[in-house]
């Protein structure tokens, strides 16, 4: 609990998604025809709250090691926005092919 609280108290990209997901949490339901849809919408959902704590412990330990500026660093940090934005448009496929 302690990770959710630092992540929503240090990360503004995570309080963006967690507000996402409060949003989109009750038209899952709503649009979600079969248990099955309803679990895809909010799995989609849910996999870019997870990616984001992990792509904040990926900076965190980052930072924590050098505030220099280093090539392998930078990669990493990278790497973990980019899972954040496949996760993103994660959501967006699974919820435009069930919705549609």
């Amino acid at each position: 609990m302690s990770g959710l609280k630092a992540a929503f108290m240090k990360e503004g990209a995570f309080r963006q998604e967690l507000f996402l997901c409060v949003i989109l949490v009750p038209l899952a339901f709503y649009f979600g025809k079969s248990g099955l849809e309803k679990a895809m919408l909010l799995g989609s959902l849910m996999l870019v709250l997870i990616v984001e704590l992990l792509n904040s412990a990926v900076e965190a330990t980052v930072d924590r090691i050098s505030k220099d500026q280093h090539e392998l660093a930078g990669q990493a940090k990278d790497m973990g926005s980019a899972a954040v934005f496949l996760s993103l448009l994660n959501v967006v496929i699974v919820w435009l092919l069930i919705l549609t």
